[in-house]
């Protein structure tokens, strides 16, 4: 158990006075059993006229800014800060109880499950060569014991010792080809590799955006901003969280945001703006994570 203090600060500046479309924030938890959120505030400069909170299709909480047509600035400001008590499940062996079905790797959903999961288990991009599943494959035969949770852990770990994490801030994600090819990538595009290929199998994955702290040995990679990983969803312990850039399982260190099908679909922030294509001059973002052990012992700040 954790107190953890976020900071999520995003600054965008412009050339020429521009007008603000609406932008969409993805930046707020919801409670549940591992999270309890004390306290959120939101500023934003300048002032939006209107703030909506709103659920999307994957049920996370989603904010709306609009601003009035007329409005122009050269700056774009927003300060998110939660406070919260983060409880991680930890890692699930031998906590969690899988269906016996789903205990040997690779498994089968039951037809009760499987017209929810179905779109989960689609692959987000083409695999015409089939490179992510012989990879995927040859990472499954290098297990000795095919035990589902240990496959995975398999994976989890080789993505961390096998990929180099390299930052990168421009928009978008990697396809799980190209960061094969490169073999190098972002949390993001790890977490995409991590879903391709075990969607490979029939395998239904979920990607999950949020923020990553670490009180204990202060080398965890993807600090400084928003991070990604994945979840994947095992018969009988439900949805289950792996950070293959970090190593981590079952949520352990990681405060989720937001679920989404695909990565593009989990942004922290977007919007637009009114004015000409050069008029963007500027882009920082910095996130602060300060945990603290509820049980005692030091703190350690993540920062950009």
């Amino acid at each position: 158990m954790a107190k953890v203090r976020i900071v999520h600060t995003t600054e965008y500046t412009y050339r020429n006075p521009v007008g603000l479309l609406r932008h969409k924030l993805m930046i707020r938890p919801d409670e549940s059993h591992d999270l309890r959120l004390h306290g959120a505030t939101l500023k934003v400069e300048p002032a939006p006229s209107d703030i909506y909170w709103k659920h999307d299709v994957f049920d996370n909480s989603i904010c709306f800014l609009h601003w009035p047509e007329a409005l122009r600035t050269r700056r774009l400001g927003i300060v998110s800060e939660l406070d919260l008590t983060h409880h991680p499940e930890g890692p699930p062996l031998p906590i969690y109880s899988l269906d016996s079905a789903a205990e040997q790797f690779p498994y089968a959903y039951a037809a009760h499950e499987l017209p929810d999961l179905a779109r989960f288990t689609e692959l987000q991009m083409p695999d015409s060569d089939r490179k992510i599943e012989a990879w995927a494959r040859r990472v499954v035969s290098s297990v000795d014991s095919k035990e589902t949770l240990r496959v995975l852990d398999a994976m989890t770990h080789v993505i961390k010792e096998e990929f180099r994490y390299v930052a990168r801030h421009e928009e978008g994600t990697q396809t799980a080809a190209e960061t094969l090819a490169l073999g190098s990538g972002t949390c993001r595009d790890f977490a995409v590799l991590m879903m391709e290929a075990l969607r490979c199998f029939g395998l239904a994955t979920r990607f999950v955006t949020g923020y990553l702290y670490d009180s204990i040995s202060g080398s965890v990679r993807g600090g400084g901003s928003t991070h990604a990983w994945c979840s994947v969803y095992l018969p009988g312990a439900g949805w289950v969280e792996y950070d293959p850039t970090n190593g981590l399982i079952a949520g352990e260190n990681l405060i989720r945001v937001g679920v989404t099908r695909e990565a593009e679909q989990a942004v922290p922030i977007s919007g637009g703006f009114v004015g000409n294509a050069d008029d963007p001059t500027a882009l920082h973002v910095d996130v602060s994570v300060h945990a603290v052990p509820r049980h005692g012992g030091g703190a350690t700040l993540i920062s950009h």
